[in-house]
């Protein structure tokens, strides 16, 4: 669906705020009219509700990441003036396929995101649907494969550092409970630095219907605990792995602790009673893709 600004029309052209004007530094520059200030929550600009399948990213990163894996997800662009250098590509792209951007000032990129971490750009894309776990499976390659089983974990940032982390080492999948309510927001890309583009959701069906799945395709299950488990450090990974993470405080739930396969805890000083949730997932992680 083309998305115009009001008082556009068509594809760029003399008089259209997407044509493209001479830059004396690099002549191809797109460059787009300051629009007026965006209008309060609920006008045009408002973000964009649940219903509607679109989310709204900032961050520079997390932007690069969409328009690198999925430029036709790409539905509007915000951005600061001093931005036009960096995002060029994106810029032109969206010229080229008449979507609508916009120059905003600093204020309105901030109420845009709700957030003063945009970094000067904000857009809206469509949402990636999660995948079911039969869908993942078949498409997935045979070999070492690791993916996270969030049971409970709700916290954005914490959420974004772990897509971050498990971009980094591989992961192949975040698996999502059947009645999770967890889903990506914008505060969660950003903090993931691009890498929630690169990590797919797997929406999972009955824990053990799940289970019987994920050992069918050779996965064996390990808990992670905060205490009372095997030594990660010590103990054999089998190569096709499933850590279930439980949520920041009061972890996972009994019954699917109980249902794995494998105990594991971090060792350290007990300085501490136990790592962020986030951070002990990059532990795993690491542990994981050093014994492939």
């Amino acid at each position: 669906m083309t998305s115009r600004w009001p008082g556009g029309s068509g594809p760029p052209g003399r008089n259209s705020p997407w044509r493209a004007e001479p830059n004396p530094r690099k002549a191809a520059a797109p460059r787009a009219e300051r629009a007026p200030a965006a209008p309060a929550p609920g006008g045009e600009d408002a973000p964009p509700p649940e219903a509607s399948g679109e989310l709204r990213l900032y961050g520079f990163n997390a932007v690069q990441a969409a328009f690198a894996r999925r430029p036709d997800a790409i539905r509007k662009v915000y951005l600061a003036e001093a931005m036009i250098p960096r995002l060029q590509p994106l810029l032109k792209w969206c010229a080229a396929q008449r979507i609508g951007y916009r120059i905003v000032a600093e204020d309105d990129l901030r109420r845009l995101a709700a957030s003063a971490h945009h970094e000067g750009v904000v857009a809206d894309v469509l949402r990636a649907p999660p995948a079911t776990l039969a869908e993942w499976l078949d498409a997935l390659p045979p070999g070492p494969q690791c993916a996270l089983w969030l049971d409970g974990v709700g916290n954005p940032h914490n959420l974004g550092a772990i897509l971050r982390s498990a971009a980094h080492f591989g992961v192949a999948g975040v698996l999502l409970p059947k009645t999770s309510p967890l889903a990506l927001s914008g505060a969660a890309a950003r903090v993931a630095e691009g890498g929630a583009e690169a990590v797919p959701f797997v929406r999972l069906g009955r824990d053990e219907n799940s289970i019987a799945q994920l050992r069918g395709a050779g996965f064996a299950l390990a808990a992670t605990v905060v205490r009372g488990g095997d030594d990660v450090f010590k103990a054999t990974l089998p190569q096709r792995l499933v850590f279930v993470i439980g949520a920041e405080g009061e972890g996972m739930s009994p019954a699917l602790a109980a249902a794995c396969d494998q105990r594991l805890s971090i060792a350290g000083t007990a300085a501490v009673e136990s790592l962020n949730v986030s951070a002990a997932t990059a532990v795993l992680l690491a542990r994981w893709w050093q014994s492939r």
